[in-house]
């Protein structure tokens, strides 16, 4: 009997198919993290749940098709890439999506307030860390190509660039992260205690963001390398 899966069916054209469905829905996900923000930088309560609730939901579509591409990947790939390797990938990019639900899911959790000399520069860090991601994304998108390349030629010498692009645009999400984490150390002494624990969580989650996102660019990298 034929799977009715719409995944399985797209899996058996390409294994590349459902990474790619996952990251579009991933990125999507990491997108609603600038809302979020936005709408907590405006105190507009009802414009944190509805990005919180759209981050939530995005988060478990994510899941559902990790979960299914898990199930109906074939244990045997006749192509230049490991079963593990795409699975490592596909979980690196899961925990792209799970990072925005950690960072909506405080922000309820614990109802909080943008010091004002931090909005400007957390709405840039979170802009430049979705960058990245949606980066990532657009490299995700060429497995296709490198397939049909055999990882090898003037595409993967392409995404190789792209990828050095990638590490460039995390570098400076490095920065503005150091630079956001200066500005609420000299500004501790006016804040509560327990803010600035979680304003400190927060921004390194922020950060983990472009992290993730290099990381599976990084581990892309590898099957290009052997």
């Amino acid at each position: 009997m034929s799977s009715t899966n719409p995944l399985a069916k797209l899996l058996k054209r390409s294994p590349f198919k459902g990474m790619q469905e996952h990251m579009r829905v991933v990125v999507s996900c990491s997108g609603q993290v600038l809302p979020l923000f936005e709408a907590l930088c405006a105190g507009d309560e009802q414009g944190v749940v509805t990005a919180k609730e759209r981050i939530f939901e995005l988060e478990a579509e994510a899941d559902a098709i990790k979960n299914s591409l898990r199930a109906h990947l074939p244990r045997s790939l006749f192509m230049p890439v490991d079963r593990r390797d795409l699975l490592d990938i596909l979980q690196i990019q899961d925990s792209i999506a799970d990072t925005a639900q950690d960072i909506a899911g405080l922000l309820i959790e614990r109802p909080m307030e943008v010091p004002e000399p931090l909005g400007e520069p957390l709405l840039a860090l979170v802009r430049r860390c979705n960058d990245v991601c949606e980066y990532d994304a657009k490299i995700i998108e060429e497995l296709d190509e490198l397939l049909e390349t055999g990882f090898r030629g003037r595409e993967a010498t392409r995404v190789e660039t792209m990828l050095d692009e990638l590490n460039e645009l995390e570098d400076e999400t490095d920065e503005l992260g150091l630079e956001l984490t200066r500005t609420l150390f000299r500004h501790e002494d006016d804040m509560k205690p327990v803010s600035v624990i979680l304003w400190y969580q927060l921004i390194e989650w922020i950060g983990d963001l472009a992290d993730n996102a290099e990381k599976a660019g990084n581990r892309l990298r590898l099957l290009i390398a052997r």
